[in-house]
């Protein structure tokens, strides 16, 4: 069976405090991660990979309000529980505490998180659930998901298990040796966690959403389409009516969706998109090899003074100082 990977490049431990959504995604093998802040800087997030051989547990934390778009790799199957406080939607739907998400493998969930944001996600093989329940003869609640579900769980064993994630990042934390050096320790938590999923498991089901539910699906839905349309358009000047066309909706629908599912309406957030890209190529490129302004007009800037001083809000710096940071320099 393939298993979550440990080797000398990835270590049982990793802890890493983001300061750069554009960088968010950067030296995580487990999962596909992009990230875009909703709200000026400073961000300060925190990730901690804790790979157990036969599985992984992951936690996050943020701030600020940020989307993401995430899938997990290879294969893996993922269910993500959620903070006390935490606030926030996947895929239009509201999660928080008590909620249990389940995300089939190469699936990708879309989170929006408010200020706050904590969650643990649990990555193993669904041969892993499959074996466990059918020793068990528990095969009836096999339930691989299609895509991003909400499952009904209870909510209090959903809370138990984000508990026991979070004391286990936690100490992982503190003291990596614990499992960096110790396959044994690794080995008795794998088995903790597979009992606690299967206990909070038990009798889950998928929930049914209602009328207001279904509508917040339908906005992050035309939100989706929008973004993906803009995104492949790198460099084009795009319409408000453009967005419509793609989406098969109207103005009105299109800018209340943004503002419901982002906060803001449809031309602010590709704005941030579009902010984000460019740091992406700054940070990654090296001096002599582009400039501020190409990559500002590949992306559809041309209001260079406008570029520089929204750049600066959202980033805290200008885009010519992210340009003379070596490459790899701000990965966190």
């Amino acid at each position: 069976m393939e298993q979550p990977s440990r080797s000398p490049a990835h270590p049982a431990v990793t802890v890493v405090e983001i300061s750069d959504p554009t960088a968010a995604g950067a030296g995580i093998e487990l999962l596909d991660l992009d990230a875009v802040q909703l709200q000026p800087m400073p961000l300060r997030a925190r990730r901690v990979i804790v790979r157990l051989g036969r599985s992984a547990i992951v936690f996050h934390s943020a701030n600020r309000r940020v989307r993401t778009r995430t899938s997990a790799r290879d294969g893996l199957l993922a269910y993500v529980t959620f903070g006390p406080h935490a606030m926030g939607s996947v895929d239009g739907l509201p999660v928080g505490a008590g909620s249990m998400v389940a995300v089939a493998p190469d699936a990708t969930a879309h989170f929006v998180v408010d200020a706050g944001w904590e969650s643990v996600t649990l990555l193993l093989q669904p041969g892993e659930i499959r074996d466990h329940l059918a020793a068990r003869q528990r095969e009836s609640e096999l339930h691989v998901p299609r895509g991003v579900e909400m499952l009904a769980v209870d909510r209090e064993g959903a809370r138990r298990l984000f508990a026991w994630g979070r004391r286990l990042t936690d100490v992982a934390a503190r003291q990596p040796e614990l499992f960096d050096e110790r396959e044994r320790e690794r080995s008795a938590a794998h088995v903790e966690l597979v009992e606690l999923l299967l206990q909070t498991l038990g009798g889950a089901r998928d929930v049914e959403p209602t009328r207001h539910e279904r509508t917040r699906q339908a906005q992050s839905a035309i939100v989706k389409a929008a973004e993906d349309y803009a995104m492949s358009q790198a460099g084009e000047q795009i319409y408000v009516s453009d967005l419509c066309r793609v989406a098969a909706v109207s103005e009105r629908t299109l800018e209340y969706a943004f503002k419901e599912v982002m906060g803001m309406s449809p031309v602010a957030y590709l704005i941030r998109v579009r902010l984000h890209r460019v740091r992406q190529a700054l940070l990654a490129a090296t001096q002599g090899t582009t400039t501020v302004s190409a990559e500002a007009l590949d992306w559809g800037f041309w209001h260079f003074g406008e570029f520089s001083r929204a750049y600066r809000e959202c980033f805290g710096e200008l885009p010519s100082d992210t340009l003379r940071r070596q490459p790899g320099a701000l990965r966190k």
